[in-house]
């Protein structure tokens, strides 16, 4: 079942690249107490995630902020090592916690994982992006395959 607007993100553990390496992350840390944007793709270095999804909240860091945001969160099924990687290379810095669920366990737990396994890509998420207050989804914007719109950074930052 896919996670609706009004309902509790589940308590998984992603992981996050540090100085010293890869490091565990619990959604409870990153959502709770917080207002977060979460936005989630298919996979790191891939055409729209790299030319238009991760560089529209980059670009739009400071004004999302300005709106009461505490993280901008990109979610991709891919490890740690590739997600910090591919922030070095976005040059996200400060502006976008890069989380890596390399096992798609948060994927599946929300019910928006994609299967590109014909493609030769495996299990990957669905491209989304949602507003989660305290821990609670208050919206939730997933594109149709191939779409990349309404989980924009300029999407979001118009919504809230």
């Amino acid at each position: 079942m896919t996670i609706q607007v009004g309902d509790k993100v589940p308590s998984v553990t992603l992981a996050r690249m540090t100085g010293e390496g890869p490091a565990a992350i619990g959604t409870d840390e990153i959502f709770s107490g917080k207002k977060v944007v979460l936005f989630a793709l298919p996979g790191a270095y891939t055409p729209t995630c790299s030319a238009r999804h991760v560089p529209g909240f980059v670009e739009n860091a400071e004004a999302i902020r300005a709106k009461g945001v505490d993280t901008i969160a990109c979610l991709s099924v891919n490890d740690a090592f590739v997600m910090g990687a591919w922030g070095k290379d976005q040059g996200v810095g400060d502006a976008v916690l890069m989380l890596a669920d390399g096992s798609a366990n948060f994927t599946k737990a929300v019910g928006l994982e994609l299967d590109l396994t014909e493609r030769g890509f495996g299990l990957r998420s669905q491209r989304y992006a949602m507003v989660v207050e305290d821990g609670v989804v208050t919206a939730l914007h997933v594109e149709p395959a191939g779409a990349f719109g309404v989980s924009s950074a300029e999407s979001i930052l118009a919504e809230l």
